[in-house]
Formats: structure tokens, C-alpha cells, sequence
């Protein structure tokens, strides 16, 4: 099932942003894709949830529909965008479900906007500094034979089963094969400051109810995001490793719709009061 949605065209600073736009009732809920992502990976996410929440995807900056070249590819720039977004929308305040690089944006937005955000949830990420996770995504990257010859190709590389397709429809069909809709070196560069150091200190920032959903992220380094936000929590796919909301859906769905189950009551006053 796939829930039905409008684009959504914006601009901040003159970056065309493109958000794919879900119709519900409030709260919203904003999806952020990781590294090579695209807004349409969250499109089961959406369905799960669809019709008890307005539910939101963004292109991120550099993917997809949105500016594939931008000039700035700061963490400072991601977290303005999601920003401008929640404001743009007049949607705040909402939901943030972020995977991978995604997630960190997700994590900063809610420390340095604390008022745009009821929610956060991180799916296989963490505060950053891990400049071998860098280089292994850089290389993963170089290892794409662009262009896939065919679509069934492509699921093949990406694993097959439900992960494999839905990273195979975010390519793009051209005459000669099937192509990604991003820059590599331009993805990889914007991976630098999460991996130069960490951003413990946005970390501890956080103020709202907080989930994080491990998936390749080292144990002790969970642990200690928990030791220092009291009041978050974690959980863990079966055997999920770096993409756990697409090689075991059903599961995250189930976990996601827990997450916010709980959130409902005080979320539906919140946004009486508006």
C-alpha cells in the first residue's frame, strides 16, 4: 500500500527543496532519509501510519527532486532546511523520524528548535565522530556499478527483498541504465563534520521524548546516549543492521506506531491549543 501524497516545492537561501506531503490529521510527522536516500523510502512508514497523523518526507538537500548541487552541505545547512520546512508547512510542532544522516539532523533540529519538535526518533545513528563509518560509507558508494544495467539489477546489489526495491526505485531510468539521484563525492562530503567529531553537547540539548532504533550503532555508544539523556530509550530490530526500517519493516512499523501510540494524548491537546 502506498499512501497517496503531493509534492511539495520550497526554497530557503535559494536551495529548492522538495517535500513529499501526506494528508492527515495533526500531529505531523517529518521523515528524513539518511546519506543516498530519498524521500520515498519512507513510503510504507507513511502508509503505516497514514490517516491518524499528517505525514511528511523530505528530499534532503543534495537528493532526489531536491537542489543535487548545493553549495552548502554544513550540518548547520540540513538542520535549517528542516526548519524552514516545519515552518513553511506551519506544521510544527512535529515528529522527527530521521535514519542514518537524517537522524543527525533530526537530533540537531530538536536541540536548536526545541519548540518546532514534540518528538524524536533515530533510526541507526548517533551524535557522530566516526570517521571509519565515513570512509566504509565512501567506499560502499564507490562500489555501485552506475549504471545498473537493468532494475532487477539493482534490487540484486542492494540485497533483494523489500530493501533491495525500495533502494532500486530511488534510481533514476536513463537511456543507458539506471542512475542514482545524488553526487556521490557531494554525499560523501556532506558525511565530513558528522565524522570529524561529535556532537555530544547537541545531544544532551535534547528536551523531548526521544527513541532511538539501533541498527549498525555500537552498543556501548547507545548505552551511553542513554546515561546521558534520562528519559530516552531504545530498541532493537532482530538482526537489523544499517537500513532496519526497510530489511524488517513490519517490525519498525510495529515499533513506530508504539512510539507514537504513546505520544497521542498529550500531542492532541498540544495541537488543540494552537
Amino acid at each position: 500500500m502506498v499512501l497517496a501524497g503531493d509534492w511539495r516545492d520550497l526554497s530557503r537561501d535559494g536551495v529548492r527543496l522538495a517535500c513529499l506531503d501526506h494528508p492527515g490529521p495533526r500531529p505531523a510527522v517529518l521523515f528524513l532519509h539518511g546519506p543516498a536516500g530519498y524521500a520515498g523510502e519512507w513510503d510504507a512508514s507513511a502508509a503505516a501510519i497514514g490517516g491518524s497523523h499528517h505525514v511528511l518526507a523530505l528530499d534532503q538537500r543534495g537528493h532526489g527532486r531536491s537542489e543535487r548541487r548545493p553549495a552548502q552541505l554544513t550540518r548547520s545547512a540540513y538542520v535549517a532546511d528542516v526548519a524552514a520546512v516545519i515552518s513553511t508547512l506551519r506544521v510544527a510542532p512535529v515528529v522527527l523520524v530521521g535514519h542514518g544522516l537524517g537522524g543527525h539532523t533530526a537530533m540537531l533540529a530538536a536541540a536548536r528548535y526545541p519548540r518546532l519538535v514534540r518528538a524524536l526518533v533515530m533510526v541507526d545513528t548517533g551524535p557522530g565522530g566516526d570517521p571509519i563509518a565515513s570512509r566504509r560509507f565512501g567506499d560502499w558508494l564507490a562500489a555501485w556499478p552506475v549504471p545498473f544495467p537493468s532494475y532487477s539489477d539493482a534490487v540484486r546489489f542492494f540485497g533483494g527483498g523489500h530493501r533491495g526495491r525500495v533502494r532500486a526505485d530511488g534510481l533514476a531510468e536513463a537511456e543507458d541504465g539506471w542512475w542514482p539521484r545524488f553526487v556521490p563525492e557531494l554525499v560523501v562530503e556532506s558525511l565530513r563534520e558528522w565524522a570529524d567529531r561529535p556532537f555530544w553537547a547537541d545531544w544532551r540539548a535534547v528536551r523531548c521524548p526521544t527513541l532511538l532504533v539501533r541498527g549498525g550503532v555500537p552498543p556501548e555508544q547507545v548505552r551511553l546516549m542513554l546515561d546521558l539523556l534520562p528519559g530516552s530509550e531504545s530498541t532493537e530490530l532482530p538482526e537489523a543492521g544499517a537500513d532496519p526500517h526497510l530489511e524488517w519493516p513490519g517490525e519498525w512499523h510495529r515499533v513506530l506506531r508504539t512510539f507514537l501510540g504513546r505520544l497521542q494524548p498529550s500531542m492532541t491537546s498540544v495541537a488543540r491549543t494552537r
